[in-house]
């Protein structure tokens, strides 16, 4: 199966450099790196060129200008420029355990999208990491607020991981997917405009179109690098986007994919 990893990112080089150097450690590497990139400065894309000359992973910068915050259309141009037959998507500051594109690979199931979890770093380890450069993690480690998301467990996570269609807990920091699955229905909705609920609305018109959600646990794990909460200010438009897919048990929206395709 060949992966596409996507990883989303704006205006964050210092941790995108971190992420990267953890993909390149993979146990098993994806076939392509495709960096969504929302309109970031000079100093993201320099960094994503340095990076790709001395990096043996093949690395994509996807780029759209910055128009505001436009997840939707990032990732959606983004997966309609990948190769792969699976779609891994992270985001920008989500360091990988080095088993987590195996895992992911391991636990991709026809019929199924893979939500992942993840494990939250506090501010000043965030700091700290950045400044060593250190991406080695694990469940010792001071800084670490939901430590028990750091055990990786292959036989934990056979027995714990459940499939159970719900909305909770839906994260496009650790999502998997089969392209095909997301072209059927056309991608992620590009009305989404400004943070909040584009990510929930893409998986559950996966869910109407009869892909079942898979939730791991103890596997696939990343480590959230601290940041400032994004603002909340697009929340009450986008919930009405999200209404009108429930209420009209939605599978498809107008105005996705197909713009890039």
């Amino acid at each position: 199966m060949l992966i596409s990893l996507i990883i989303t990112t704006y205006n964050r080089p210092d941790a995108l450099l971190l992420v990267l150097k953890s993909v390149e450690i993979q146990s098993v590497s994806p076939l392509e790196v495709i960096i969504a990139d929302d309109g970031s400065d000079e100093k993201t894309m320099e960094l994503i060129n340095n990076y790709s000359v001395q990096s043996n992973l093949t690395i994509i910068h996807s780029f759209q200008n910055d128009k505001g915050f436009r997840a939707s259309k990032s990732r959606n141009k983004a997966i309609a420029r990948s190769n792969g037959d699976y779609i891994i998507l992270i985001d920008g500051d989500m360091i990988l355990h080095p088993e987590f594109i195996r895992d992911h690979a391991i636990n991709s199931e026809l019929g199924c999208f893979v939500q992942g979890g993840r494990v939250l770093l506090s501010h000043s380890k965030t700091s700290k990491m950045i400044e060593n450069q250190k991406i080695n993690l694990s469940f010792m480690d001071f800084g670490l607020k939901n430590r028990k998301n750091s055990i990786h467990s292959s036989l934990l996570s056979r027995y714990l991981s459940i499939k159970k269609n719900y909305l909770k807990g839906i994260k496009t920091c650790n999502l998997a997917f089969f392209k095909k699955d997301c072209i059927a229905i056309n991608g992620f909705n590009n009305d989404f405009e400004g943070w909040g609920r584009e990510d929930s609305e893409f998986s559950l018109r996966l869910m109407n179109s009869g892909i079942e959600r898979k939730t791991l646990k103890f596997n696939a794990i990343q480590f959230h690098l601290w940041h400032h909460e994004s603002s909340k200010n697009s929340l009450k438009i986008n919930d009405e986007i999200m209404q009108k897919t429930i209420n009209k048990n939605l599978s498809w929206c107008e105005n996705g994919i197909n713009n890039y395709l």
